[in-house]
């Protein structure tokens, strides 16, 4: 007797263990442990969008209507690959499930060719050229073979959009610390480690985050598990999968919104470093860094670190470098507090509403930009911490959207093709990064950008402001538009999750009988 009230007892479960396995709640392990893999692809996807053409036409010395080629050319054919890859992954059939796998398959050689991205033989200008080519057509496909998966990944962790929430509140929160290390460490590494040497530098920080990457994806390989499963008699032909895209409203607009925003992104953020170099007047830099105490920060970073650490980048002619860190850093803390007001925002008002709204605020901070002068150091400043907060707010919200799309493809077709919608999300942001990298550089040759020169022709600096802040600015206001004919409102997200786990509840307890 007393056996059977002890096995009673041990066999009671808890409210979460009672919910269908998609719809329990995430552990807090379970949550970390995947946005490690974020942490992992944006040391070095923050890398790409923040100094891609800076190191390809500054430390590579490659000229910028090449480097404009091999970023656009090497991104839009590994953009493809994406769909590809969607496909293949999506019919993928493991003991460790579907998407898990390619995280751990594709570590080790994410991590070699980062590094190799970032290396500078020294070859002739068209050895170089090619070899620039080749290094990142390589990287665009083993970052698509490996964060396409983990992607689609988070669509089956859970199918309850409010543990989506969450997790994406933890994933971004990884993003932007990745942000932070690129944007506020990564320079000052770079010319410490380096000696004054920015192409060796760059080589030494990018071993470090290479060996980091590959062991955070393999924490994210085992501490995480596929609980949404699709039924095991659904064998969809891949153009099913396309025609059922082809009629999906919401995924046809995010599918346009994510180009939108990556073009942006990669516009503005490979403009950053130049803005601060040739933009921002040098004079106003120093006055600003002595304003600050900027000598008494060297030295409790030196205290930290070791006190040659940072030597070179507190040089007075390094001040461009050292204020563009800095208010990357402010900008990247004030995201991760515009993040953290992400979920409770979207739970009230919708993911749809909120996106939408701090999108265009996001792109109004970015406008105003153009109206500040050279010397307008702490404007700059303000106009920035403003911007990662309103834009902090949305960034968790694209990718729950995303998953969101797919559990709606599910709804209305019976057929779930999570990773081929995913892909072709990532396939967006390719072609955006790619576009925008590739805008960017261009639209430097037009306007007359010198590489490397100490002082730069009007026209180029003019450039490099438009290219910070209007043009970014009307993109994203045109992205934000496009959620005025999005149909996944805050009613149907609620109506969705219910029909889909009855469903799901449905197959389970068939398959049982």
């Amino acid at each position: 007797m007393e056996s059977s009230t002890s096995e009673t007892a041990n066999s009671v479960k808890t409210p979460n263990e009672l919910l269908p396995p998609e719809l329990q709640k995430l552990s807090v392990v379970e949550k970390i442990g995947y946005s490690l893999g974020d942490l992992a692809a944006n040391l070095i996807f923050q890398t790409l969008m923040a100094f891609l053409a800076f190191f390809y036409t500054d430390i590579y010395k490659i000229p910028p209507a090449a480097a404009s080629l091999v970023i656009l050319i090497g991104g839009i054919v590994g953009a493809f690959f994406n769909l590809a890859m969607g496909a293949i992954a999506d019919r993928t059939n493991t003991r460790w499930g579907k998407f898990r796998p390619w995280i751990l398959w594709t570590a080790i050689p994410f991590g070699v060719i980062s590094l190799l991205a970032f290396s500078t033989p020294n070859f002739n200008e068209n050895g170089k050229i090619a070899y620039a080519f080749i290094t990142y057509f390589l990287l665009v496909l083993v970052y698509s073979a490996n964060n396409l998966p983990y992607s689609a990944l988070s669509g089956v962790l859970t199918g309850s959009m409010k543990e989506r929430n969450s997790l994406a509140s933890y994933r971004f929160t990884a993003v932007m610390v990745a942000q932070f290390i690129i944007q506020v460490l990564l320079l000052p590494l770079a010319l410490s480690l380096g000696d004054g040497d920015k192409a060796n530098g760059f080589e030494k920080v990018m071993l470090v985050f290479a060996i980091t990457g590959v062991i955070c994806f393999i924490i994210t390989f085992f501490t995480t598990r596929e609980r949404v499963i699709p039924a095991k008699e659904q064998k969809t032909p891949i153009l099913q999968d396309l025609a059922d895209l082809s009629k999906n409203k919401p995924w046809i607009i995010m599918l346009v919104l994510t180009i939108l925003v990556f073009i942006t992104l990669a516009t503005r953020g490979g403009m950053n470093i130049f803005y601060f170099k040739y933009y921002l007047t040098e004079a106003s830099q120093v006055q600003f860094l002595e304003l600050i105490g900027f000598e008494g920060i060297i030295a409790w970073l030196g205290t930290i670190f070791t006190p040659e650490a940072f030597t070179e980048f507190s040089k007075s002619d390094n001040a461009p470098y050292a204020v563009a860190s800095l208010s990357s850093a402010l900008s990247t803390i004030s995201m991760i507090v515009g993040i953290a007001f992400s979920k409770p925002l979207a739970d009230r008002f919708g993911k749809r509403n909120i996106f939408g709204w701090f999108l265009t605020a996001s792109a109004i901070t970015l406008i105003a930009l153009n109206f500040l002068s050279p010397t307008a150091v702490i404007s700059v400043f303000v106009a920035q911490i403003c911007f990662g907060f309103l834009y902090g707010i949305t960034t968790p919200l694209l990718w729950t959207m995303i998953a969101d799309v797919a559990d709606y493809s599910e709804w209305k077709n019976n057929r779930r093709a999570t990773a081929i919608i995913f892909s072709a999300m990532i396939f967006g942001l390719k072609v955006g990064l790619s576009v925008g990298g590739a805008l960017s550089a261009w639209l430097l040759g037009v306007f007359g950008y010198i590489p490397d020169a100490a002082v730069q022709p009007e026209s180029a600096t003019t450039g490099i402001r438009l290219l910070m802040s209007v043009i970014p600015g009307l993109i994203f206001l045109t992205a934000a538009s496009l959620l005025f004919w999005y149909p996944i409102r805050k009613e149907t997200e609620v109506e969705i999750e219910r029909d889909l786990a009855a469903r799901r509840s449905k197959y389970a307890a068939d398959q049982v009988v």
